[in-house]
């Protein structure tokens, strides 16, 4: 399976190492474009100099791990479509020109399953795209999640429970299955 990962859900570090860990198992594999990744960075510059160069970072090494999974397209492509906020065509725009099955994203309301459809597409949240996988093969999703966790726990010098931690990263139906 083919996904695009919208910048939404590349941009929350733990969010992102977990469908990036899922991915490096071999359960999807992920799909971006340029523009979604600028857009990541982009939006780590709130957290002053230091995030957007962390930022930066981290994408030249996601990049480095998946080259296969930047996307490219004409403009002539992105011209034609339409979505309710103009600024995430380039992200329908990469899925299509991708041959991707589905786009994640936190943004439901952007991408109308109606005009997915009609481009062979459909979107899911983050949430419950991971919690497919884990309902496929819970150890390894679970390896992944513990995996971040210990992660997170060390960057922050807190202990973090694993439900607590996926319901901030905005996942709390994996977090909640993880922890059953």
């Amino acid at each position: 399976m083919r996904a695009v990962l919208d910048t939404c859900v590349l941009y929350p570090t733990v969010m992102r190492e977990v469908l990036l860990g899922v991915a490096r198992a071999g359960m999807f594999t992920p799909q971006w474009s340029a523009r979604i990744i600028e857009e990541w960075t982009r939006a780590a510059r709130k957290l002053g100099p230091e995030g957007a160069a962390q930022a930066q970072a981290e994408a030249a090494m996601v990049q480095a791990a998946w080259p296969a999974a930047a996307v490219q397209y004409g403009s002539g492509l992105e011209a034609r479509l339409w979505l309710p906020d103009p600024a995430d065509t380039h992200v329908l725009a990469a899925a299509i020109a991708g041959s991707a099955d589905v786009i994640v994203t936190m943004n439901a309301k952007d991408f109308p399953a109606n005009i997915l459809a009609e481009e062979g597409l459909s979107r899911i949240a983050p949430d419950e795209f991971l919690l497919g996988f884990w309902q496929v093969n819970p150890d390894a999703v679970a390896r992944v999640a513990e995996s971040v966790r210990q992660e997170a726990q060390r960057l922050s010098g807190q202990p973090w429970e694993m439900r607590k931690l996926m319901k901030k990263a905005r996942l709390p139906r994996l977090g909640k299955a993880l922890s059953a």
